[in-house]
């Protein structure tokens, strides 16, 4: 009787759909996430939940249907967890639901897909054991009768029961500074999310999020900062806004709540840089994969000058996002957060944006424009790029250049110069495309065309291939240089560049060459430079305070003299006395005194620093306000509230 039970319950497919999840979850923490821990109950709890949906979604026909939706479902499972694999092997990110829809443009890249999927296909084929076995031995001998009211009222009941119980045991305390609980109320897909919920669940979260918004912790904190003690008082950086009106008038609780928090985020001060640039030409780069490795007297002469005669930000991070370079540089251009989940900057293509360069010089009578030199519509810049305050060209709508892959920044830079440098005042933006994976000679037009130039390195050829991409870009800048200098404007003129990411997909140890030694993977692999840097400069200004992408906006909107609010920006002005803040992607962060892993939740403590938990949790609150508030900028258009209902 024993045995008979047994048999018949290893032939229900509730244990083969368990077993399966069970499977591929752990098979992505092997190939991914390197870490099991309390995860696993999650994994275990949530993962009989969906066991049991989708038992009953599988068994509400006849028999030869409820087989096909079985294989079905399996099949789908295999198809996620390899592609989320694959996906994360290139963009170090995870996929979202938003992502997969908007992803028709990803075909551009089919080779590179194709080489992905051969790297991978391995772990792919392991993803599809499940789906495998099931069609080529156990559709045969599991049970897939049509289940009866009775058997669905207790199989539905028992998947709330056992979903009920994975809420709760969320619950249990932790010591850790980013608790489940805190992860499962961000609903939104995250390396973190998979790691302490799984990947299904991570999955649901990420559906969830499209449909419901959800408001987080609305407890402000007070941005104390002890004044530190200067020889000049400066005045704070801000705007006339009466908070306290805008309180008193909001009908809106969000808003109301938004105006109270930002009323309390203490402002940064003026300070002897304030206005160095004031009346000045503007040109912003965000460059492809740029990298501090790429700054090169021999290699790279035009970016080393500009690095060694310009500012020079020597603890600078270009955290990675998760739409990487959509992200990268909506943190650079906005001074806030991305949204995770969405694609922040095509989703602000209607909101008011102050604060952006673009509109603050439109503001200011200045020719503004922007070039990017690809795709006119990738990422929907078509929609952003216009909102930001810039007449936007890009391949496909203005700019005609040479029809390859990636397209010359040189090439760009010699085809839209003369548009604007003529013009009494002008603000320019670029978005290069050159330094684009992948490096390999013949996968990489500016790759293959600079090969001469990094032949002699005694580097691999993907790192070679890399440099020789970066090459192109220093050919640009040499070219832009060189026209301002002619034209005589050169000592008017700020150039500004950043990254949009680290090379993320050079293959690490690659990466390593390049830096000289392995690099730490969690906070040194996202150091970058920050070039600021005007012919007017008679000498480099080494500022070594702690910085991020995050802190673009500010430090130049002080240095250019432009009027703008230093509470209503996540980011702060690098320049002024504020307590330093870099925010990564998983809620990771580095302060003067502390480097804090959320990944692994360990703490280095800087400079002499003492462990202090409860600054720990204070600098975490506010880490997951900015985060939180950000995302409401972007929701409720709150720029248009602020100056708006104030005018």
């Amino acid at each position: 009787m024993k045995k008979e039970r047994l048999y018949r319950l290893l032939k229900n497919p509730i244990v083969y759909l368990f077993g399966s999840i069970i499977y591929l979850e752990l098979l992505m923490r092997f190939n991914i996430i390197k870490s099991f821990g309390l995860g696993l109950v999650f994994i275990v709890v949530f993962g009989l939940s969906f066991s049991l949906l989708f038992y009953f979604l599988s068994h509400l026909a006849m028999e030869k249907i409820n087989k096909k939706i079985f294989g079905f479902i399996l099949g789908l499972l295999g198809l996620y967890f390899s592609i989320q694999m694959v996906y994360y092997d290139f963009f170090k990110v995870f996929l979202t639901i938003y992502s997969i829809g908007s992803g028709g443009q990803v075909a551009e890249f089919y080779k590179d897909i194709i080489q992905l999927i051969i790297q991978n296909i391995l772990w792919i084929i392991l993803c599809f054991i499940p789906f495998i076995a099931y069609i080529s031995y156990f559709h045969k001998k599991l049970i897939f009768e049509r289940i009866n009211r009775k058997k669905a009222i207790i199989y539905l009941g028992s998947m709330v029961i056992s979903f009920i119980c994975g809420y709760a045991f969320l619950y249990i305390p932790s010591s850790s500074l980013n608790t489940p609980l805190d992860i499962y109320n961000e609903t939104m897909m995250s390396e973190s999310s998979v790691k302490q919920l799984g990947m299904m669940t991570s999955l649901r979260l990420d559906i969830q999020s499209i449909f419901f918004h959800k408001d987080g912790n609305n407890e402000i904190i007070d941005e104390v900062i002890i004044p530190k003690p200067q020889e000049i008082v400066y005045d704070s950086q801000v705007m006339d806004i009466d908070f306290d009106k805008l309180i008193q008038n909001s009908t809106n609780n969000t808003i109301k709540n938004m105006h109270k928090y930002f009323k309390n985020v203490t402002p940064t001060k003026k300070n002897k840089y304030t206005g160095m640039f004031k009346d000045y030409n503007m040109i912003l780069l965000t460059c492809e994969s740029f990298s501090p490795y790429a700054i090169d007297k021999e290699l790279t002469p035009t970016l080393y000058r500009l690095y060694n005669e310009g500012f020079q930000f020597t603890n600078f991070y270009t955290p990675l996002w998760h739409v990487s370079t959509s992200d990268g540089e909506y943190v650079a251009l906005q001074g806030l957060i991305p949204k995770s989940g969405v694609w922040s900057f095509k989703k602000s293509s209607n909101n008011d944006l102050p604060f952006t360069l673009g509109k603050q010089y439109q503001k200011l009578g200045y020719t503004t424009k922007g070039y990017h030199n690809h795709s006119y519509t990738y990422y929907g810049r078509n929609l952003s790029h216009p909102n930001l305050g810039y007449n936007f060209k890009a391949v496909g709508h203005g700019l005609n250049i040479k029809k390859q892959w990636p397209e010359s920044d040189l090439e760009m830079m010699q085809k839209t110069v003369d548009d604007y440098i003529t013009k009494d005042k002008f603000h320019t933006y670029y978005m290069t495309v050159s330094g684009h994976p992948n490096y390999t000679y013949k996968g990489n037009n500016m790759a293959g065309k600079n090969k001469k130039y990094v032949d002699h390195l005694d580097y691999t050829d993907l790192a070679k291939g890399y440099l020789a991409t970066q090459i192109e870009l220093d050919r640009a800048l040499e070219y832009l240089v060189k026209r301002l200098e002619d034209a005589g404007i050169a000592d008017k003129t700020v150039i500004a560049l950043s990254a949009d990411h680290y090379p993320y997909s050079l293959p690490i140890k690659n990466y390593n060459e390049l830096a000289g030694h392995k690099l730490e993977k969690n906070f040194e692999l996202y150091e970058n430079s920050f070039l600021i840097w005007s012919g007017s400069m008679k000498e480099p200004i080494v500022v070594d305070k702690v910085g991020s992408s995050l802190d673009i906006v500010p430090t130049l909107s002080n240095l250019l003299g432009l009027e703008y609010d230093s509470r209503l920006l996540m980011g702060t002005d690098l320049l002024s006395d504020s307590d330093p803040l870099v925010i990564f992607e998983n809620k990771s962060f580095i302060t003067d005194k502390v480097m804090y892993d959320a990944k692994n939740d360990k703490a280095k403590w800087l400079n002499d620093n003492q462990e202090d938990q409860d600054y720990l949790k204070r600098i975490n609150k506010i880490v997951k306000q900015k985060f939180e508030y950000s995302k409401k900028i972007l929701e409720n258009n709150y720029y248009k509230h602020v100056f708006n209902e104030s005018q």
